[in-house]
């Protein structure tokens, strides 16, 4: 994982979101947005959750878990990045297309 490429990431063990401050220049709207999603996401399925770019702009999604974590959920996780997928179709096309435009030469 290349840390520029991270976009944020929530832990449910630290309860805690993180922007990376690469992404400052995007609306404060959508970086409440990201925030309230990751937040969410954690508290239903734990672990850490994870955006990213991908090397073509593409927005990838991922959640681990620390090993002895019994609460952690999955299956759900999967269902739940799918469920996230569908519902914000327009927000993440538009983050890939701001990484795009302004961080791919």
């Amino acid at each position: 994982m290349n840390e520029e490429q991270v976009l944020c990431a929530c832990s449910a063990y630290e309860e805690k979101f993180y922007l990376n401050p690469r992404y400052n220049s995007l609306p404060q709207q959508i970086k409440d947005e990201l925030q309230i999603l990751s937040v969410m996401y954690t508290t239903d399925v734990g672990g850490v959750f994870t955006m990213e770019f991908e090397e073509d702009g593409s927005l990838y999604m991922s959640s681990t878990a620390k090993e002895n974590d019994f609460f952690y959920d999955e299956i759900g996780s999967y269902l739940k990045i799918k469920q996230m997928r569908i519902q914000n179709e327009e927000l993440f096309g538009m983050l890939e297309e701001y990484y795009r435009t302004f961080f791919i030469e």
